[in-house]
């Protein structure tokens, strides 16, 4: 079937339509190639300066790269530091959050976890190198690494043996956002079942404010009580928030 062509169309001479068309695809390529030769620029900073020559958002963008391949990733990286606020809260959000950012799909969400999954297996290697005592440090970035970020409470133990070396690292509740039940009795008899003698416990406060409730410390004081008579040390009891942490030990809490 033949189909009329349009008045404006029959205005355009074939040579002419054939010039448009090598246009259009003329600044299609050229997008490739600028977003190409940024990224290429910015792989190059990197390579000459580490990450120090990068700001945030760069080291995003430069991320981005590999998890969206033919997007101008910059816009997006821009977006999600605005959304979240900063680049470990990026990371840390949940799949379902990232998604909701124009230019994150599924893949690249998952992508996104993947990295914070890497970091915090990369801390907690550093946990089993050595006593954990000695690698205070690496336990409060690792805490925070897995826990800072999450909307809600986690109440996490760190089960270590006579030479305060790891045993186990687990979570042994998950509450709502202000709230995790703690049961004492739970937390000894999972210390005897793996013959810890002493324990570090760990919560967060997805408010962001790491300062300790009074029902924190009441709560730390009822597991002491019930483990200390079967040999089994608190060491402390920290609480991660979102740019910090408190000690209830430092504090002289316990």
């Amino acid at each position: 079937m033949t189909t009329k062509r349009s008045r404006a169309e029959q205005d355009i001479a074939p040579d002419e339509s054939d010039a448009l068309a090598g246009l259009a695809e003329a600044s299609v390529i050229g997008d490739v190639s600028g977003h190409q030769g940024h990224r290429d620029r910015l792989r190059q900073r990197f390579r000459n300066g580490g990450e120090a020559a990068l700001a945030d958002y760069e080291l995003l963008e430069l991320l981005l790269f590999r998890l969206i391949p033919r997007r101008d990733t910059k816009p997006i990286a821009k977006a999600l530091m605005t959304r979240f606020g900063s680049l470990p809260e990026v990371i840390g959000a949940p799949e379902r959050l990232l998604c909701e950012t124009k230019g994150i799909g599924e893949n690249a969400a998952t992508d996104l976890k993947l990295v914070a999954a890497l970091a915090q297996r990369s801390l907690r290697s550093r946990l089993t190198e050595r006593p954990m005592l000695s690698s205070w440090t690496a336990v409060i970035e690792y805490c925070h690494s897995a826990m800072a970020f999450e909307a809600k409470e986690h109440f996490r133990v760190i089960f270590l043996d006579k030479r305060n070396k790891l045993i186990a690292d687990e979570v042994q509740q998950t509450g709502t956002v202000d709230h995790t039940p703690v049961y004492p009795r739970e937390v000894v008899k999972r210390a005897l079942e793996l013959s810890a003698t002493a324990l570090i416990l760990v919560h967060n406060h997805p408010s962001g404010d790491p300062t300790p409730s009074r029902a924190d410390i009441d709560m730390t004081h009822m597991i002491i009580a019930s483990a200390k008579p079967l040999g089994i040390t608190i060491h402390d009891h920290v609480i991660i928030g979102k740019s910090g942490h408190a000690s209830l030990k430092g504090l002289r809490m316990i």
